[in-house]
């Protein structure tokens, strides 16, 4: 199983692919496939069919995953993009800044 250092809730900047540099905060991550749902990135419009009488087919714009390789974290400190480390504290493990060593929660 893939582990992910993404987590819900993380503000993101995309850094490949049409949406390079957009910034976004991932709405779901899918760690089995390796990809993470950002809002306002990687949009598609759907289009739907008509399901009852006189109901009218539609387009429908949908939220599509990207690589979670393709973006990387911004830090809320430093506003910077930065890897994510861990660091320990009385036996709680959590998730730090390389940079500047804020925490990222």
């Amino acid at each position: 199983m893939n582990t992910l250092k993404l987590k819900k809730g993380d503000t993101v900047i995309v850094m490949k692919g049409k949406d390079h540099g957009k910034k976004g905060k991932i709405i779901r991550t899918l760690p089995v496939l390796n990809k993470v749902v950002i809002e306002g990135v990687n949009e598609k419009m759907r289009h739907t069919k008509a399901r009852r009488g006189g109901e009218k087919g539609q387009r429908v714009t949908v939220i599509h995953p990207v690589w979670a390789a393709n973006v990387q974290v911004l830090c809320p400190a430093c506003d910077k993009i930065t890897r994510v480390g861990y660091e320990s504290h009385d036996g709680v493990k959590s998730r730090i800044c390389k940079k500047c060593k804020a925490s990222l929660t």
